[in-house]
């Protein structure tokens, strides 16, 4: 092979490169298409609020309660929304104790629908010995995650 053939060759790989990237455009487009077109884009869960809780123990004082346990609790525990996203009220359970789990719309002043927002509390009769959890669950069951715990002075 002679040099000065070699440059005058006009024989080129770009025929085969154009080939390849129509090929991969085509794939690419497809991916996309069919994404769409599956829904695979929509299947993406509800995400846990983001809110902070604040618990108060009163030790003796099972007078003043919206929900609880039953037996002889020893004290109330205020659970209060102090800030973060509003939450759904049929979305929230508190759990703990003898592991009951009761959702805030169990509570007399929330009902179905119910937005928890900043300042909205409720009192939860308590052993000093428990541990309870503020829950949130989205509609369908597929995914939750714990907002707030409290362990007792006694646990």
């Amino acid at each position: 092979m002679k040099v000065r053939e070699l440059f005058a060759d006009d024989d080129a790989v770009s025929p085969v490169i154009g080939v390849i990237l129509m090929v991969a455009i085509t794939v690419i487009l497809a991916a996309v298409i069919a994404t769409f077109v599956l829904g695979l884009g929509e299947s993406v869960s509800e995400t846990a609020p983001q809110a902070n809780f604040a618990t108060d123990y009163s030790a003796g004082d099972t007078t003043s309660t919206s929900f609880g346990q039953s037996g002889s609790p020893d004290g109330s525990l205020a659970i209060t929304h102090t800030s973060g996203d509003s939450v759904q009220a049929q979305n929230l359970y508190v759990t703990g104790g003898i592991g009951d789990r009761f959702s805030w719309t169990d509570a007399s002043a929330y009902g179905s629908g119910s937005e928890i927002d900043a300042g909205d509390s409720v009192d939860y009769l308590v052993n000093s010995d428990d541990t309870v959890r503020v829950l949130w669950s989205d509609g369908s069951g597929g995914s939750s995650a714990e907002l707030k715990k409290w362990t007792g002075p006694d646990a």
